[in-house]
C-alpha cells in the first residue's frame, strides 16, 4: 500500500525530487482568487525552492496566507506520493507546453508520466510522448484560466489550477470516501479525471484512442487490489460503480453531490448490522434457554413508554444471545403483533467512533443515525457494549469538546423516538449509568444470570450441530457433559455457557488437526515402506480375503438359500497380521470428540490434569509414597498423609469446594516439614519451583495482611497484585507452602479461614481467586519444646530418650496447638500431621545423602582445579 503524504510546517506538498527524496516544502502564495475552487488551491513546490522577496512575501498578508495553509494542509494530508508526484509532473507539463494554468489535460499528462508501467497508462498502451504530441495538437487554453505567470517567476511547479482541475481533486477526494479509501491515489484522480466531461480532455483521449470507461474500470481493479494487497476485503468495501459523463461546468459536480448525498442517507447501513437478515438467512445459531429473559425484552419493548431495555449481567452469560434470539423469533414470526414489522440493527460503537477526529463528527454520526431510525420507523437498535458509547465525545471530562454522545440519546429515549436494548455489565453499569440518573430511568434492567449446568448442556447441545458440520467431526453427549463439568470446575474466572461454547469448539479444531497430522504421517510411513513390506500387506491382504470368502460361504449354506442376504453380510474377523489397513485412514471416516478431547483442553487452559490417568501417570501415582521416602527419612506418617491427598485429587475424590488438602506439619526444626513439601513439588509437579512458598516471618506486622491480596483503594501499592492471589490466579494447580505459620499476624488467619472453607480468595481488584485445586500445607514449630523436653537436641532425640512415646508426644503437641491457634482455624485443616524426631541412625542416612549432594556441587570445582 502506497504511503500518505502528510505536510509538517508548511502549507503545501512538496513534488518529488528526481532522485526519488520527496519532502515538503514553502511554496509562493496562490496566484488566483477566492472563486471557484478558491482557498483550496494550492501550488506544488520544487524540493529545492528558492527564497522569495520579502516584498512579494509582505504582499501576500499574514492573515489569509494562514487560512489558504490550513485548508490545504487539510485537503492534500491525504494524497499519497505517486499522487503528489502525478500533480507535480502536471504542473510542469503545463509549464513546458506555455500553459498559464493547469488544465484536465495536463493533469492527464501528469498521470500517464507517473505511470511507468510496460503496459503504457492503465495498460492503455499509451505512452507520454504520445500523449504529449496529440495535447499539443490540441492546445487550446481554459477560459477559465488564471493569468499566465510573469516571465522569470520561475520555477517549473509555480503553476496554478484551473476551475475544472481544482473540480477534479474535489472529486477525487468525495470518490476515495465513498470507496472506502484512507488515502487519494493517482487512480483517484484518473476516475475523477473521466467522470468530468470536459470536451478538451475528451478529444485527447479520442485522438490516442482511449476508452474513459475501459480506463476507468482498470483504475478500480487497481484500487480494489491494493486494498486486498493491505490486508482490507474489497468485498467489505462500499459497491462502486463507474458513474457516467456529469457536466465540468456545474461548479460543484452534480455527481460529488450525489455522492455525498449517498453517503448521507447511508448512516444506519454504514455503522449497522441488520439481526432480522441474518436471522433470516440463518447465519444466527439457535437460542436455547433463555425464554424468560425473551419474554421479559419482549414486555418492555411493547411498553408505551421507557421501552427500552437495558441487559445487565457478566461477561459470557449470554447477553447478545438475547438480542439475536429476539431477531430469530422475529423473523419466525413469533412475536406480537407490534413487533412483526420491526427490524433489529446492531450498532458497531467501534465503527462508529472510529475515525471521528474532528469535533462534532461523532455527534454528526449519531445524531445521523437517531435521525434515521426516527424516519424508518421499523428499527429497533441493539447497543452492544453501550458502555462504550456513554461518555465518548468529551475530552477532559467534557472541558471545552465535544457533548456526550449519552446526552444526545436522551431526548430522543425520552419522546419515543429511538428505541434501542442495550447490553453492559454489572461493573460498567454501576461506573456509567448509575451516575446519571437522568440516563439510567430511561432504560429498564434485565438481569442475565449465568445459566445453570443443566441448562448449559441444552445450550450446547443446541449448537452442536453448527459446531459439528463446521469442524467435521462428531462431538458425543460425553464430551458435552464434560465441557459444561470442567469449564465450570477448572475455568472459574469466566461464565457459562461461553467457556463450555469455547471448549468444544478448540477441541473440534484441536481434533480436526491431530487427524490431518495422522493421515499425512501415514500417507509418509507409506512412501518410506520397502517393497518386501508391500508384499508382506499383499500377502496379509490376500489371506484375509480368502478368510472372509469362506465364512460368507458358510454363513450363506446355513441361510436357508436367502440368496437377497448372504452378498451383503459383512463377517467380522479378526487381524492378526499386525498391520493397519490404509483403509482405517479414509477421509471419509468420522472424527469424534469425546471426553478425553474436551479434559485435555481443559487442561491446556488451566494448568490442571484433568485428562484420564495414562500409564505414566499410574506409575507415578503408586511410587509416589517411595519418592518422597527418598528425600524424607523417617516421616511415614507425613508423607503417607500428603501422597493420599494427592492421589485422591487426580482420581476427582475430593471435595470440589474446598483446596485439595489443607496439612498443618508440626515438630521442631530441622525434621523435613519443609523438605518434604519440597519434594512433592520435584516428584509430581515437575520442579520445586512448582511450589508457591511464603515465609509467614514476613507478615508479623497487621499492615503486611495487604501483601497477599493487594491493597485496597486509597492506600499506597493500590493496583498492584497480591502475592498469594496473583500467584494462585496464574497457576491455580500448584503446591502453597505457609512456612512457620505461626508467626504471621493473627489477622492473616482471617484470611486463611476463607480459603480453607470456601475455596477461594477475593483481591483488591474484586478477582475471585479459586483456590480448589491447590494443595495447602502449613507448617509450625509450635510443640517443638515439648518434644525436646528441655533438651539440646536440634531435630533428634538420643537414643537413650524412651520416657515419652510418640502418641504422648502427639498429645502434647495438640494441646499447645490448640492453645496457640483458633478452633475455627484448626477445625478447618484436613490433618495435622507431628514429626517425629529424628533419630541418629535416621542423621546417619541424611548425612549420606547430604554428602553426595555436595560432592555434586564441588565436582566442577575440583575439575578445575585439576586443571590447573
Amino acid at each position: 500500500m502506497e504511503v500518505c503524504c502528510c505536510s509538517t510546517s508548511s502549507s503545501v506538498l512538496a513534488g518529488a525530487a528526481r532522485g526519488g527524496a520527496r519532502r515538503l516544502a514553502a511554496a509562493a502564495p496562490p496566484r488566483w482568487g477566492a472563486a471557484g475552487f478558491g482557498a483550496r488551491a494550492v501550488v506544488l513546490a520544487h524540493p529545492l525552492p528558492l527564497p522569495r522577496p520579502r516584498q512579494a512575501a509582505a504582499a501576500a498578508g499574514p492573515g489569509p496566507r494562514r487560512a489558504r495553509r490550513g485548508v490545504v494542509r487539510a485537503l492534500f494530508e491525504r494524497f499519497t506520493e505517486r499522487a503528489v508526484k502525478a500533480v507535480v509532473l502536471s504542473q510542469r507539463e503545463a509549464r513546458g507546453l506555455g500553459e498559464p494554468a493547469v488544465a484536465p489535460r495536463h493533469l492527464f499528462l501528469g498521470l500517464v508520466a507517473e505511470d511507468r508501467s510496460s503496459g503504457g497508462y492503465l495498460s492503455s498502451g499509451i505512452s507520454i510522448e504520445r500523449a504529449r504530441e496529440a495535447c499539443r495538437g490540441i492546445g487550446s487554453k481554459d477560459a477559465d484560466a488564471p493569468a499566465a505567470p510573469q516571465a522569470g517567476s520561475g520555477l517549473d511547479t509555480d503553476v496554478p489550477f484551473s476551475a475544472t482541475a481544482k473540480q477534479v481533486f474535489e472529486v477525487a477526494v468525495v470518490l476515495s470516501k465513498n470507496m472506502g479509501s484512507s488515502f487519494i491515489s493517482p487512480e483517484h484522480l484518473a476516475i475523477a479525471l473521466f467522470t468530468l466531461d470536459d470536451p478538451t480532455t475528451n478529444n485527447l483521449l479520442r485522438s490516442l484512442g482511449a476508452d474513459p470507461s475501459q480506463l476507468s474500470s482498470v483504475a478500480v481493479d487497481r484500487l480494489q487490489a491494493e486494498l486486498a494487497k493491505d490486508g482490507r476485503d474489497p468485498a467489505g468495501a462500499p459497491s462502486f460503480k463507474v458513474p457516467e459523463k456529469a457536466p465540468a461546468a456545474a461548479g460543484r459536480s452534480a455527481f460529488s453531490q450525489s455522492l455525498t448525498k449517498k453517503k448521507e442517507k447511508g448512516a444506519l447501513d454504514q455503522f449497522c448490522l441488520d439481526l432480522t437478515t441474518q436471522a433470516s438467512g440463518g447465519f444466527i445459531d439457535p437460542i436455547i434457554g433463555r425464554e424468560e429473559e425473551i419474554e421479559r425484552v419482549v414486555q418492555i419493548i411493547c411498553r408505551r413508554t421507557k421501552n427500552n431495555p437495558i441487559l445487565l449481567g457478566e461477561a459470557g452469560v449470554g447477553k447478545t444471545a438475547i438480542a439475536e434470539g429476539l431477531a430469530l423469533r422475529i423473523a419466525n414470526g413469533d412475536v406480537p403483533i407490534y413487533l412483526v414489522a420491526k427490524r433489529i440493527l446492531s450498532l458497531d460503537v467501534g465503527l462508529l467512533i472510529a475515525g471521528a477526529k474532528e469535533r462534532g463528527e461523532l455527534e454528526s454520526r449519531v445524531t445521523s443515525i437517531i435521525r434515521e431510525v426516527r424516519e424508518a420507523g421499523d428499527v429497533i437498535l441493539f447497543i452492544d457494549e453501550v458502555h462504550n458509547l456513554i461518555g465518548t465525545g468529551t475530552v477532559g471530562k467534557g472541558k471545552g469538546s465535544g457533548l456526550d454522545t449519552g446526552n444526545l440519546l436522551k431526548p430522543a429515549l425520552a419522546r419515543g423516538e429511538l428505541q434501542c436494548i442495550a447490553a453492559t455489565t454489572l461493573d460498567e453499569h454501576r461506573m456509567h449509568f448509575e451516575k446519571d440518573k437522568a440516563l439510567a430511568r430511561r432504560f429498564q434492567p434485565v438481569l442475565v444470570a449465568e445459566p445453570s449446568q443443566e441448562v448449559a448442556v441444552k445450550i450446547l447441545l443446541g449448537l452442536r450441530e453448527n459446531y459439528e458440520t463446521y469442524h467435521k467431526c462428531k462431538f458425543t453427549l460425553e464430551a458435552i457433559n464434560a465441557a459444561v463439568h470442567l469449564s465450570a470446575r477448572y475455568i472459574p474466572d469466566r461464565q457459562l455457557p461461553d467457556k463450555a461454547i469455547d471448549l468444544i469448539d478448540e477441541a473440534g479444531s484441536r481434533a480436526r488437526m491431530e487427524s490431518f497430522n495422522r493421515k499425512k504421517e501415514g500417507q509418509s510411513s507409506i512412501l518410506l515402506k520397502s517393497p518386501d513390506e508391500y508384499w508382506q500387506e499383499i500377502r496379509a491382504a490376500q489371506a484375509m480375503h480368502e478368510v472372509v470368502l469362506s465364512n460368507k460361504a458358510k454363513y450363506s449354506a446355513n441361510a436357508n438359500n436367502q440368496e437377497s442376504g448372504s452378498s451383503d453380510v459383512e463377517v467380522p474377523y479378526e487381524d492378526n497380521s499386525g498391520s493397519t489397513s490404509t483403509s482405517s485412514l479414509s477421509a471419509d471416516e468420522p472424527i469424534v470428540v469425546g471426553r478425553e478431547e474436551i479434559a485435555r483442553v481443559a487442561s491446556l487452559w488451566s494448568g490442571i490434569p484433568v485428562q484420564q490417568l495414562t500409564a505414566d501417570d499410574k506409575k507415578l501415582l503408586v511410587g509416589l509414597d517411595d519418592e518422597l521416602r527418598k528425600r524424607v527419612i523417617g516421616q511415614d506418617d507425613a508423607v503417607v498423609a500428603i501422597s493420599r491427598a494427592v492421589k485422591r485429587s487426580r482420581v476427582g475424590l475430593n471435595d470440589p469446594d474446598r483446596p485439595i488438602a489443607t496439612l498443618l506439619f508440626c515438630g521442631p526444626t530441622g525434621v523435613g516439614k519443609t523438605e518434604l513439601t519440597k519434594a512433592l513439588a520435584a516428584s509430581y509437579f515437575g520442579s520445586e519451583s512448582a511450589m508457591l512458598r511464603l515465609d509467614m516471618s514476613e507478615y508479623m506486622e497487621r499492615h503486611t495482611v495487604s501483601k497477599l491480596i493487594g491493597s485496597p483503594p486509597g492506600y499506597i501499592g493500590y493496583g498492584e497484585i497480591g502475592t498469594l492471589t496473583e500467584a494462585v490466579r496464574r497457576k491455580p494447580f500448584t503446591v502453597v507452602l505457609l512456612d512457620e505459620i505461626e508467626k504471621a499476624h493473627p489477622d492473616i488467619f482471617n484470611i486463611l479461614l476463607q480459603i480453607f472453607e470456601d475455596g477461594h480468595l477475593t483481591d483488591s481488584q474484586g478477582r475471585r481467586v479459586s483456590f480448589k485445586n491447590t494443595l495447602i500445607v502449613m507448617t509450625s514449630n509450635v510443640g517443638s519444646t515439648s518434644i525436646s523436653k528441655g533438651r539440646r537436641s536440634i531435630g533428634f532425640l538420643k537414643e537413650d530418650t524412651e520416657s515419652s512415646s510418640y502418641v504422648a508426644m502427639k498429645s502434647l503437641v495438640m494441646e499447645e496447638l490448640k492453645a496457640f491457634f483458633r478452633p475455627e482455624l484448626l477445625n478447618r485443616i484436613d490433618e495435622m500431621v507431628v514429626f517425629r524426631p529424628l533419630e541418629k541412625t535416621q542423621v546417619c542416612f541424611f548425612y549420606v545423602l547430604l554428602r553426595g549432594s555436595l560432592l555434586r556441587i564441588c565436582k566442577p570445582s575440583f575439575d578445575d582445579i585439576n586443571h590447573l
